[in-house]
């Protein structure tokens, strides 16, 4: 259960192009306001969608390739300390769901302080993984840090819930 909760959390946004996949749920139209960032948070949220868009090619070496080496990644409930860590651990069920379930963005928002960025991004999956249906709304924070040559994600901040029902 914590693998299934956790992949799904975690991929909240894999859809390979994440400002092209946001949809509104209601009307499927994109939702620019909402996902409309300061041209200074331009070149980090570039590093996460491109993180998102690995898994959900299943490329794992690219996806790591994203991350510092001392990465911090908080999901259900537990911790994986850094990249190592977490090639060895959720990985390839991250990238394996990704691959599998179709997400978007609901909303993002962020802010740089320095050399530290953070997006912050509301979703929505939905689909079927391992022969169970799935709608969850995600929430993930991820915490850049620009090393002088690259922005690379420090820490990775994700949760889920079932979605509420429509009566």
């Amino acid at each position: 259960m914590r693998i299934g909760l956790t992949v799904i959390a975690a991929l909240s946004l894999a859809a390979a192009s994440l400002p092209a996949a946001a949809r509104h749920p209601e009307n499927g139209q994109t939702a620019p306001s909402a996902l409309a960032l300061p041209a200074e948070l331009e070149a980090p949220a570039q590093v996460v969608d491109g993180f998102h868009a690995a898994l959900a090619r299943g490329d794992t070496e690219a996806a790591l390739g994203f991350l510092a080496e001392d990465a911090l990644i908080y999901e259900s409930g537990g911790v994986e300390r850094g990249r190592a860590e977490y090639a060895a651990h959720h990985l390839g069920a991250d990238a394996a769901f990704a691959q599998a379930v179709p997400s978007r963005v609901l909303r993002r928002t962020g802010a740089l302080r320095g050399t530290t960025a953070w997006l912050a991004s509301e979703g929505r999956v939905t689909g079927a993984y391992n022969d169970r249906a799935l709608d969850h709304i995600t929430n993930e924070t991820i915490i850049l840090e620009h090393d002088g040559a690259a922005w690379r994600i420090v820490h990775i901040h994700w949760s889920s819930a079932a979605a509420p029902t429509r009566s």
